[in-house]
């Protein structure tokens, strides 16, 4: 089950974002629940004060009381893992999504198509990060790190592989190329032949570097960066040079 708020100080744009919601991920055979906002404060203050959650929220960027941009940082502290996708006419926008780690931003001229792609992608990494772990077995010890929780695996050194997560640092007697075949999931991608990075802990990239939640920064050799950002671009609907 997704549950998903939807916030547009316009009834008919409400009304249309939630059939297309209900279409895509109906088609996708994932369960959902849907409470629908006209007013960004009354949202915030759902979530703020009366401990309301949210997997999914859809919002507009330009709306007359509270903003979608300030919605989204506002709610960060009480929503952390929350994906949020943005609604918008302004195409500059796209910028400031990426840096507040926004999911994905929506071009109003092209709404249908790319919102319904935007759901169902959010809606299948929200069920994945729900449950997906990875899997540790050596010297008598059993170890589950989730995957939402994995920011980063690099190589030790020598031939192993580490697994900075926010447990900690995992090592674990396997090649990063066996591990990342292991993990087999669209948001890890190498950045360097030596590291391989969680793209939903990437906060920007910047300078030939990759920025993440936990503040980090990490490399990104010059013979990855065009296929990082071009995964990145992809995966979040991003369009970064």
């Amino acid at each position: 089950m997704v549950r998903i708020a939807i916030c547009d100080d316009e009834k008919d744009a409400v009304a249309l974002h939630e059939n297309i919601i209900k279409d895509s991920l109906q088609a996708c055979g994932i369960g959902y629940e849907i409470t629908a906002y006209t007013s960004g404060s009354n949202l915030l203050s759902d979530i703020t004060e009366d401990g309301f959650f949210y997997d999914l929220i859809l919002s507009d960027i330009e709306m007359p009381d509270v903003t979608g941009m300030e919605l989204a940082e506002k709610i960060k502290p009480f929503l952390p893992n929350s994906k949020v996708i943005f609604i918008t006419s302004h195409i500059e926008y796209a910028i400031d999504a990426f840096e507040l780690s926004i999911f994905r931003y929506v071009p109003k001229n092209d709404l249908e198509n790319r919102l319904r792609a935007a759901v169902t992608d959010a809606a299948k990494l929200i069920e994945l990060e729900a449950g997906k772990e990875y899997l540790i077995q050596a010297a008598g010890r059993v170890e589950k790190i989730a995957y939402k929780d994995i920011f980063y695996v690099q190589r030790d050194g020598g031939k192993n592989a580490e697994i900075y997560s926010a447990a900690g640092i995992s090592k674990v007697r396997k090649s990063l190329q066996q591990v990342f075949s292991e993990l087999d999931a669209p948001e890890f991608l190498f950045i360097d032949r030596g590291c391989i990075v969680n793209i939903i802990q990437i906060m920007k990239v910047a300078d030939g570097m990759a920025f993440l939640k936990n503040g980090e920064a990490l490399p990104i050799s010059r013979s990855h960066l065009q296929e990082v950002k071009r995964q990145i671009n992809r995966y979040w609907g991003t369009h970064i040079g």
